[in-house]
């Protein structure tokens, strides 16, 4: 398996990104939920706007007389919720790692937020508010900041109802409002359907999702409090990580002999290339349950790892996987 540095792959799930460019080609993963569908904004003019006040993540208040016109994105999921929202066609610079919808690859690179951003690529940009996440380094926001730009921190939510909080607030300020209203309305129908058909599950399967498995040994897995624990929660099932003090965690090969996990998932499968077969050829892992039963299957992790509008996707396949009885 390709060896990536253990640190620096948490800092990619932290700033919720996609695998860096020397990561190997992703092995197919499996993904089995309905596609949320996400409007493109097509139109050439951009909405009216009633002046507004919003708050950003650092309790920084901005005042917006119009909708914001130009747009810079710092983090993956923002990316993701300007285009979910409509926007699209108000983006005009997103981070390296923004890679979804395909149309954001059309728009200007403005540098790696795990390392240097490209303030001249920035400022030719001419954008009116710089899009960044709670976990953008405040290094990158002080210096942007110190050349005259507006930098709006957007807070990772902790669960489905602050992240579609995000998409209004986003929406809010973009002049989005409406089509915006409608797109929550229809996830959290999604949400309900799926909260019925697991509502009389009694049996929760123990998961280990797999962040990062370069140490067989030790393998980092989400913590409580992650997206992936609220989600594997949602989904009906119990995060072995949960048990765990930290936000990501390693643990060890004698933890979860004692703990046998009933289902890995192996989230690592979309980050560093891990394959069911690489699992079962780790030393002392044939002594788990999950992986003597062929209960070991890659998933996407884009799915539950970057807060927008495909954690419904992430949820639906979680509980599938879960509960596949319910969902015939």
């Amino acid at each position: 398996m390709h060896s990536k540095p253990i640190l620096a792959l948490l800092l990619v799930l932290l700033l919720l990104s996609a695998c860096a460019q020397a990561a190997p080609a992703p092995v197919a993963v499996v993904v089995v939920a309905t596609p949320t569908v996400v409007p493109i904004a097509t139109q050439a003019e951009i909405p009216t706007l009633q002046p507004i006040t919003e708050t950003d993540a650092r309790g920084k208040a901005f005042e917006f007389a119009q909708a914001v016109s130009r747009i810079i994105s710092l983090a993956p999921a923002n990316t993701e919720i300007l285009f979910a929202v409509g926007a699209g066609a108000q983006v005009f610079g997103r981070d390296s790692y923004s890679d979804f919808p395909a149309e954001v690859k059309s728009i200007a690179d403005v540098g790696d937020t795990l390392g240097t951003i490209n303030t001249e690529a920035i400022l030719a940009a001419k954008p009116d508010l710089i899009l960044a996440g709670d976990l953008t380094p405040a290094e990158h926001i002080q210096t942007l900041e110190d050349l005259g730009l507006r930098v709006f921190v957007l807070g990772n939510p902790k669960n489905l109802a602050e992240m579609y909080d995000n998409l209004l607030l986003v929406a809010r300020v973009t002049g989005h409002v409406q089509p915006t209203e409608a797109l929550v309305n229809s996830l959290k129908e999604r949400e309900k359907v799926i909260d019925q058909k697991l509502a009389g599950v009694t049996e929760r399967a123990l998961v280990l999702y797999e962040l990062d498995g370069t140490d067989p040994n030790a393998p980092w897995v989400p913590g409580p409090g992650t997206f992936v624990d609220t989600l594997i929660t949602q989904a009906g099932g119990t995060n072995l990580g949960a048990s765990l003090e930290g936000t990501w965690v390693q643990v060890s090969l004698e933890t979860l002999i004692e703990k046998q996990p009933d289902l890995i998932l192996l989230g690592d499968a979309t980050w560093g290339g891990m394959t069911v077969q690489m699992v079962a050829d780790r030393g002392g892992w044939d002594a788990l349950t999950a992986v003597k039963n062929g209960k070991v299957f890659p998933f996407d992790d884009n799915l539950v790892s970057r807060p927008g509008p495909r954690m419904l996707e992430g949820l639906e396949a979680l509980a599938k996987f879960l509960h596949p009885e319910l969902f015939q």
